[in-house]
């Protein structure tokens, strides 16, 4: 399998996960990376698989069935592999459905990333996560979003 296709799978892998509540699979994507919380400001960055999870864990809302009841969809993938690095940028909209709450896009926005090929494969090493619309988060999120104008 080529790079591009390499790393569009770990695009798609954090989605599942997410999904799926395995927020310990989140972290382990990340286990070389980092997440940048403010882009403009590099403290806010949160790095290794310990604390992404953690971040996941104290952030997102699961339910009963040990999932957050939502469907990430990432689109508009663009990847550029330049040796054993990568950057991309890719759309993501998540819809969110539970009871009372009809199913209904609930956040939007890009992420921007970088990739590092290790000996073991491609991983995350960056992820700047840009929200351009927000929608109705109550149940889905467990801290607040500043609102977006949309």
């Amino acid at each position: 399998m080529d790079a591009s296709n390499q790393i569009r799978n770990l695009i798609f892998k954090y989605a599942r996960a997410i999904d799926a509540g395995e927020f310990n699979s989140v972290g382990a994507l990340f286990s070389r990376g980092k997440i940048l919380l403010d882009p403009s400001n590099p403290d806010s960055a949160v790095s290794g698989e310990k604390a992404i999870t953690a971040l996941y864990e104290a952030t997102t809302r699961k339910y009963e069935d040990g999932t957050p009841h939502t469907h990430h969809l990432t689109s508009n993938v663009e990847i550029v592999v330049e040796e054993e690095r990568a950057s991309s940028i890719s759309y993501f909209t998540v819809l969110q459905s539970i009871a009372d709450f009809n199913l209904q896009p609930i956040i939007a926005g890009k992420y921007h990333d970088t990739f590092a090929l290790y000996e073991d494969g491609w991983f995350f090493e960056t992820r700047i996560i840009e929200v351009t619309l927000t929608g109705d988060l109550s149940n889905h999120l467990l801290i607040d979003l500043p609102k977006i104008s949309n």
